[in-house]
């Protein structure tokens, strides 16, 4: 695996750096830098005391966490989050509770999202007339699938 240098600002001295749970893990955990609850249906929008600077020709893509999700119903609302390499704010994450019940209670520090950092391609956008065929064609979403 490779590896790219990413530059981190710690807005908050007390807040992790991101980390990789096991090696060869393709997102880095970030955390919370403030004590909040969602309650449930609640969507909010928690700051990680994280700023970086990727290279150019990069992406960090911010996914949610897959046991908050079974445990307690926490998701993302826009997933994945795209971070530009030119932003240079602070990583902010959008959480929403789809837990029907139950409030979910977090504290500074707790893990609630994976930073994914991936090479990325600039397009050239061609407009023309018509597209070139293909096997799918026009089929849409489920298309390939079979009905049950």
């Amino acid at each position: 695996m490779s590896t790219v240098d990413v530059l981190v600002k710690r807005l908050d001295p007390s807040v992790p750096l991101p980390v990789y749970g096991k090696p060869g893990d393709a997102g880095a955990d970030i955390t919370t830098r403030i004590d909040f609850t969602i309650e449930p249906g609640e969507r909010l929008l928690v700051p990680t005391g994280l700023s970086i600077a990727l290279p150019f020709g990069y992406a960090a893509f911010v996914h949610p966490r897959s046991g908050l999700a079974i445990k307690h119903g926490v998701s993302m609302v826009n997933t994945p989050g795209t971070v530009d390499a030119g932003y240079r704010g602070e990583l902010q994450v959008i959480l929403i509770n789809h837990d029907l019940r139950e409030a979910i209670s977090f504290k500074k520090g707790d893990r609630i999202a994976q930073l994914v950092i991936q090479k990325v391609e600039s397009a050239a956008f061609i407009e023309v007339a018509d597209l070139p065929g293909s096997e799918r064609a026009t089929g849409g979403f489920g298309s390939t699938g079979t009905a049950s």
